[in-house]
């Protein structure tokens, strides 16, 4: 089973859809966490919205710290797209491939569709080339 890890800087939005869509998606061949460098106290409300007009439900999800033993102990590291490099203050692993999405953070639910949307795709074609 792989281990998959979504990361950014607040863990409240794009990571916690991008780990909703992952465990949906991949439940039965991935292990599925996400973490942020400075975390949020809880999940954006607007991101548990756009992800419930999927069907998918992440608000027992809670932003949860980076580690150094999360980012040791996984098979693939993706970055948010969220300056996680500059707060970071652990060296990222040197493979981690960053998506570069903005932050719907302050904007209206239709920005997070649009976000929601395109990780939807990503996370869909990262499990393509992981599904056994």
């Amino acid at each position: 089973m792989k281990k998959l890890l979504f990361i950014c800087v607040g863990n409240s939005c794009r990571s916690q859809m991008a780990e909703g869509f992952a465990r949906h998606y991949g439940k039965d061949y991935v292990e599925v966490k996400s973490a942020g460098t400075q975390p949020a106290i809880d999940v954006a409300p607007l991101a548990i919205r756009a992800m419930k007009e999927k069907g998918i439900d992440i608000s027992d999800q809670r932003p949860d710290m980076l580690t150094m033993e999360m980012l040791s102990d996984t098979d693939v590291v993706i970055s948010m797209g969220c300056g996680v490099e500059e707060s970071c203050p652990m060296p990222l692993r040197s493979d981690t491939e960053d998506w570069g999405l903005g932050d719907p953070i302050g904007q209206p639910i239709e920005v997070y569709r649009q976000v929601r949307d395109e990780i939807e795709k990503r996370v869909k074609e990262l499990l393509k080339g992981i599904n056994p």
